[in-house]
């Protein structure tokens, strides 16, 4: 008899956001961000569900974490966030046509197969 055993792991990293995401926290986040990619990481999973508000700063993180995975063959997957105004930029900004648009973090990571 023959068989052959293959084992899959796909490393996906779900990050949630809670409140505002702005100017004054995303170098935090963006600097967290940039740790998950020196430990090899590069699918990503926002969860936004539980944003209410988000800048300019907030939505250059996303942008920038996007090409950067997607660089490195991987890629970023966003939660719609609950809140209306949430829902509202992204929409505005069209970030729903640039990233992958999930209504659960379970079904965003999901969404990277494997």
């Amino acid at each position: 008899m023959n068989f052959l055993i293959e084992e899959q792991s796909i490393r996906i990293t779900t990050i949630q956001l809670e409140g505002r995401v702005d100017a004054f926290n995303a170098p935090q986040l963006r600097q967290n961000v940039n740790d998950l990619f020196s430990q090899g990481v590069s699918r990503i999973v926002f969860d936004l569900s539980r944003v209410s508000f988000f800048d300019s700063a907030a939505m250059a993180v996303l942008v920038n974490t996007l090409k950067r995975a997607r660089g490195q063959g991987g890629d970023v997957k966003l939660v719609w966030p609950e809140a209306d105004t949430g829902q509202r930029i992204i929409k505005l900004t069209k970030f729903d046509r640039v990233f992958d648009m999930n209504d659960s973090a379970l079904q965003a990571q999901q969404s990277f197969g494997g």
